[in-house]
Formats: C-alpha cells, structure tokens, sequence
C-alpha cells in the first residue's frame, strides 16, 4: 500500500506533493508553489510572483507553501499582501492553498472569506482551541511527526474530523506509514479505510 505524502521536501518521493524551492524548476510529480514568508524579498517581489505563476502547470495541485509567520523579520503588512497575492492565484488557476501559519491563526482565518479553494494549514501543532476554530471554519489540518509521540495533539487528531484530515512529512526523515498507522489506531478504524479517506479528501480539495 502507498502513503500519500501531502507536503515533503524530497525529490525522490513522487506519490505526494513537493515543495518547490523558490526559484527552482518544478519536478515531473505532484508540487505545490508559493512564496514562503520567509522568502518574500521586497526589492523583488513582482519577479517572484512572476516566477510563481509562470511555473504553475498540469503538476501543480496546490499554492503555498504560503501564509503569515510572526517570527520572519518581513513586514507584518507585506507578509499580508503577499499572502493575498497568492489567495488571488489560487482563485483564478483553481488550485488548493497550502498554508504555513507561525503565531497568525486568526489573521489567516480572517483571509478565509478571501479565498474560493480549500485551505490546508500543514504541520499543525498548535493547541485544540486554535483547531476548532479552524475546523469550524472549514480548514483542513495536516499532520506530521509529532503526532508519533505528542499526546495533545493526539487528541487534536482523535477529534478531527477523517474528512478533513492530511498527513505530511513536511522536512522530517522519518517513514509516513508509521505516520498513517498510527492515526489509524488513534481513529480506530483500518489503515485501508484511512488511505482511502485520504485519497477522497485530495479529490475534493482538487476540485476546489
């Protein structure tokens, strides 16, 4: 059985989504492309936005990584113009965004209205309070690692609804089927009904 890797950073795994490098050429598989907050270089914006939309093909199934960090030294006001830059692309090719989000949950829910496509926002680790607000206002959560050994958001997990849930590796070296498995445990159901719940929701975010 093969494991849907929502969001990775490794050229040699095809069955998922890769996320592409700014500047890079995009890969013969599955890729989503953004402008990452910490990448946004003021001086060159429009070159990166032109880069963005110039490299969105019949492999490109999302938009992003891209989003709002608190952390990144870049203008809060710039990370949000940027942000909804991308929202707009993702409007008019159609295609789901993939969001990083650091410290700006509400700011990102409240771009929601803005956006036509599903919303994914990757390696959720945050607290439950933060995921039924996201959840109540139809995002989609993808996990990682910490799922493996953090019990809150194994908890977070267990109340997640299976049709809103994504399963990633995002820049970890570990195997996701150990990822997939033990989600199948913590949602009590088989690793075959999980895989094809996946499956099923990358059909219905892809189809916007």
């Amino acid at each position: 059985m093969d494991f849907f890797d929502f969001h990775h950073h490794k050229k040699n795994v095809t069955y998922g989504i890769y996320n592409l490098d700014l500047n890079n050429i995009p890969p013969d598989s599955l890729y989503s492309i953004g402008i990452h907050p910490q990448d946004i270089n003021i001086e060159s914006i429009d070159n990166q936005i032109d880069w963005l939309q110039s490299n969105i093909n019949e492999n490109c199934f999302a938009i992003g990584e891209c989003g709002l960090d608190s952390f990144v030294e870049i203008d809060q006001k710039i990370q949000e113009d940027i942000f909804l830059r991308q929202i707009k692309i993702s409007n008019e090719v159609k295609k789901p965004l993939i969001i990083h989000c650091v410290r700006k949950f509400y700011e990102v829910i409240s771009f929601k209205k803005k956006a036509e496509q599903a919303m994914i926002i990757h390696g959720f680790n945050k607290k439950q309070s933060i995921a039924e607000d996201l959840l109540k206002n139809n995002f989609y959560l993808s996990f990682g690692k910490a799922v493996l050994y953090n019990l809150s958001l194994q908890n977070i997990l267990k109340i997640t609804p299976l049709d809103k849930i994504f399963l990633e590796t995002d820049n970890e070296d570990f195997n996701i089927e150990d990822l997939y498995q033990k989600t199948s445990e913590l949602k009590g159901i088989s690793l075959e009904k999980l895989n094809e719940q996946i499956v099923e929701n990358l059909e219905t975010i892809k189809n916007g």
